[in-house]
């Protein structure tokens, strides 16, 4: 995995409101296939950092290559769109018809597709997100997390490359988030999709092939979930929580239980557990 995808270089990006950068000479690089989390609390950026990845924003400075291509006027930002598809919190947002193949559709119509490639790609699109049985239904009568698939669904139509999803499951139940975690990860798996997930929930980052956590419109940790997460004490400093069974694990250390560094999930703790009899 060493063919970069997304290349940012030394991003500034300021909002005309703003008294300070929102994204602050920022570098980062996404590999081709990779599953990438972003966490950092309220206003760090990430959200900032999205638009620029899906050229919804250009860099006040410096440049950031998505696919191949910086984009610097309106067809090059349309260019990374097609590449770059985006799912926002709010799938309500997204949504924009009454009938859910329709709205699945909306995205193709609008590039103009001949219509029986418009028929095959949606009926591909929401079979990939188990929602073909509801392509006649009207999303109002979905439930968030249905919701979430269709927007996503959509987006996966157009074939992007790269799908950024912008706290995608943070109006969600535990079941949807749950849903809609595992169909991004099965888009990776699967059908080689380079995802970018921004997230607040720790148990979706300790699944990703690597963890960004920015502050104050920077990148201040960077590696792969393990390795963030045992600087614990830098984590919570920044403002996060760190995973449930590294906290267990840090209390039953402190109680004289031997246990090895970099616990993260529920099974890597029952089989620690096991081995101690």
């Amino acid at each position: 995995m060493n063919d970069v995808i997304i290349d940012a270089r030394d991003v500034c990006y300021r909002y005309e409101s703003g008294l300070s950068d929102a994204v602050s000479h920022l570098s980062l690089k996404v590999y081709r296939g990779e599953f990438v989390a972003i966490l950092g609390r309220n206003g760090c950026g990430k959200s900032t950092l999205a638009k620029l990845m899906n050229a919804l924003l250009l860099p006040t400075s410096g440049k950031i290559t998505v696919d191949g291509i910086t984009p610097a006027n309106e067809d090059e930002c349309y260019q990374v769109r097609r590449s770059c598809g985006m799912v926002f919190q709010n799938p309500d947002n997204q949504i924009v018809t009454t009938i859910v193949e329709e709205d699945c559709a909306f995205g193709l119509e609008n590039l103009g597709v001949e219509p029986t490639l418009i028929r095959q790609r949606v009926d591909e699109a929401l079979a990939a997100v188990g929602m073909a049985q509801h392509a006649h239904s009207s999303p109002a009568m979905l439930s968030g997390g249905q919701k979430q698939r269709v927007a996503v669904a959509g987006v996966l139509a157009m074939r992007p490359k790269i799908i950024v999803f912008d706290e995608s499951t943070a109006m969600l139940d535990p079941i949807g988030r749950r849903d809609v975690f595992q169909l991004a990860r099965k888009l990776n798996r699967e059908e080689g999709i380079t995802i970018v997930w921004i997230t607040h929930f720790m148990e979706e980052a300790v699944q990703a092939d690597r963890v960004v956590v920015m502050d104050r419109g920077r990148i201040a940790l960077e590696d792969t979930p393990r390795q963030v997460f045992s600087q614990m004490d830098k984590v919570l400093a920044l403002g996060l929580d760190v995973p449930e069974m590294m906290k267990l694990s840090a209390r039953l250390v402190a109680a004289g239980v031997k246990l090895p560094q970099g616990i993260m999930t529920v099974d890597e703790m029952a089989v620690e557990l096991c081995r101690l009899k």
